[in-house]
């Protein structure tokens, strides 16, 4: 058991090293997300007229988009890296030592993990500059980042699936734009109630990201929602438990080849 503690604390560590080793990894999960967050609140704070809107400010309500975004960074990030140790022969190499295969996941899971909380700190910090208060208090602050840990555990789930099953950071990569796609079908710009088009509500109601930002807005909008808080949790633990599934089954059959 002390073993395969050790041999997940250094593949974590060895995770997070490589990524501040990389400028560019690091920079754009902060300020793109940013970015957007500020383009968003100038252009659409006119919604926060809208009878029903939830608060009077966007900032607060769009504050929810970066921690998906962070996820997707880190889907991203951690594919990226395992690929690159499949196509340089690091994993073989691995594979030839007492490593544990769970150990060798959990490691990996490990150091994304740490970067999406350090990336939702930094969202949070900018968040409070601009006048946010979480209206969960101290507390939903604390629910907040075990949730980010969460999303970040559950798409960096799906890049190591990813890495696993095709060995390419390409493929990885091309993920990217698909993930996106289904954070714009979602309730990221409006909530799904006051979204006109029936389609548009539609998709965005049988989209999981919805049930993950309003979780969030609702520990920071709301306060303490049961239903919202529910749903989001459930969604986020679905998605972790079946990737780490694939992660899991497919990692034999790699470390085989």
């Amino acid at each position: 058991m002390r073993d395969t503690v050790d041999q997940v604390v250094v593949l974590a560590r060895r995770s997070v090293v490589r990524t501040w080793r990389q400028p560019a990894n690091v920079i754009a999960p902060l300020i793109f997300p940013m970015m957007l967050l500020a383009v968003n609140s100038g252009g659409l704070k006119s919604v926060t007229h809208l009878p029903g809107f939830p608060t009077h400010s966007y900032v607060a309500f769009a504050l929810a988009v970066p921690f998906v975004q962070g996820a997707l960074f880190a889907t991203m990030n951690g594919g990226t890296d395992l690929a690159r140790d499949i196509q340089s022969g690091f994993l073989n190499r691995l594979a030839l030592t007492p490593m544990r295969g769970a150990a060798l996941l959990a490691g990996h899971l490990g150091g994304v993990v740490v970067l999406g909380v350090l990336q939702v700190c930094f969202y949070l910090l900018v968040g409070l500059a601009a006048g946010v208060r979480p209206a969960a208090g101290v507390a939903g602050v604390a629910l907040l980042l075990v949730f980010a840990a969460l999303i970040a555990l559950a798409f960096g789930a799906l890049g190591t699936f990813a890495a696993l099953r095709t060995g390419t950071g390409e493929a990885v990569q091309s993920l990217f734009p698909v993930f996106f796609v289904f954070l714009f079908l979602s309730s990221m710009a409006i909530p799904r109630n006051l979204i006109q088009q029936t389609w548009f509500r539609d998709i965005a109601t049988a989209n999981p990201v919805s049930y993950l930002l309003e979780c969030v807005r609702s520990l920071i909008i709301t306060g303490w929602d049961g239903e919202a808080l529910g749903l989001g949790f459930g969604m986020v633990a679905g998605i972790a438990v079946v990737a780490l599934a694939l992660s899991a089954l497919a990692l034999p059959e790699r470390l085989a080849r």
